[in-house]
């Protein structure tokens, strides 16, 4: 049966409560396999598995719970290896990689931190900063709305400003926000965000992080920071260079928003 895979850590890790379980429903018992200085946390696989969100907390427990204890690296949800050999491989092949890893993300949490516009806000600061656009909105106005290449050209003028200001913020976001943090991470661009950044904290200074925050919102109130965390450091387990191809398969982020 094919194993999945919550986490790795130290072998020195205390022992997870008894009895708990992790994906699956019946929720499958977990296991802790052990390679040298390093284990993982797993259990059996169940078939058919699906990002639902009782799989998803079910995987997001399981590194909690193991993550309160001591440090663990956190595997994406639906990281599968073939079997409880694989595992161990990997661990014993990726040594020397996993233990860097361990010692440098020591009592450190991820937060995410998604930006997008308040939309009428960064219009009015487009309008203000951008005099043509300003004067070619103020002539089709006393035109009765202008014609149809006017307000066509109006309207490409004000996408390709707040285009502009999306870059410039994304910027603003990451240069307010890295001093408070050890490391961070920009995220894959999607539609809806100008900025997708994990940021590194130390538990203890998350409270210095989360204010950061606050005063970027007080500073831009054209922005709106959406915040996720702590989380398990998912953006910061890096691929190491001797990974073999297959022997664990990666899965989705658990990211249940």
């Amino acid at each position: 049966m094919s194993t999945y895979v919550y986490g790795i850590t130290a072998s020195s890790h205390p022992a997870l409560p008894e009895g708990m379980g992790g994906v699956g429903d019946p929720a499958r018992p977990l296991r802790v396999l052990k390679q040298g200085a390093l284990a993982a946390i797993v259990s059996d696989a169940p078939e058919g598995l699906r990002p639902k969100r009782k799989e998803l907390m079910a995987h997001q427990n399981v590194l909690a719970e193991a993550g309160s204890a001591a440090c663990v690296l956190p595997m994406r949800f639906g990281s599968i290896a073939p079997d409880d050999d694989s595992v161990t491989g990997v661990l014993a092949e990726r040594a020397d990689h996993y233990e860097e890893r361990l010692r440098a993300l020591e009592g450190k949490v991820e937060y995410n931190v998604k930006a997008s516009h308040v939309e009428e806000a960064v219009l009015h600061q487009v309008m203000a900063e951008n005099e043509e656009i300003r004067a070619l909105a103020e002539a089709n106005r006393q035109s009765g709305g202008g014609s149809y290449e006017q307000r066509l050209r109006l309207g490409e003028l004000v996408a390709a400003a707040v285009q502009a200001r999306e870059a410039e913020d994304a910027a603003e976001v990451q240069r307010l926000l890295e001093p408070a943090a050890a490391a961070e991470s920009v995220g894959p661009q999607s539609t809806g965000w100008l900025a997708n950044v994990s940021f590194l904290v130390a538990r203890d200074a998350a409270e210095t992080f989360l204010a950061a925050v606050e005063q970027a919102r007080k500073a831009h109130p054209h922005l709106e920071l959406r915040v996720n965390g702590p989380l398990p450091p998912y953006s910061f387990v890096e691929p190491g260079p001797a990974e073999p191809a297959g022997s664990i398969v990666g899965g989705a982020d658990t990211e249940t928003e």
